[in-house]
């Protein structure tokens, strides 16, 4: 009775591993929606300067300018940023749990 792979030992350890694919796409939505909407909510509101500290992000997002064709290319960059970013994090996190599932059941 005292075997380790329980039921609920399996279950548990099961739950806490996370698709990192599926998190890598909600995380690259995420944030590129959010550089989508900034812009988009820039170039409607227009002015003499439109978005001086969001264009900036043209420094790091080739290709990006605050009008209506760069908040898609916004979205494109964030999305690859931030798929990379959820990716990155999750896969460590799975590693992480691994690592400590391992040790844990070393007798």
């Amino acid at each position: 009775m005292d075997d380790p792979r329980t039921l609920e030992h399996l279950l548990v350890t099961r739950m806490v591993r996370f698709n990192a694919t599926v998190q890598g796409v909600v995380t690259g939505l995420v944030l590129g929606l959010i550089v989508f909407v900034a812009t988009i909510w820039l170039v409607i509101k227009s002015g003499p300067v439109v978005g001086p500290h969001l264009a900036l992000l043209g420094q790091y997002f080739i290709g990006y300018r605050v009008t209506a064709l760069g908040s898609v290319i916004g979205f494109v960059w964030g999305f690859v940023v931030g798929f990379a970013l959820g990716f990155f994090v999750t896969t460590t996190y799975n590693w992480l749990t691994d690592l400590r599932h391992r040790t844990a059941r070393r007798p």
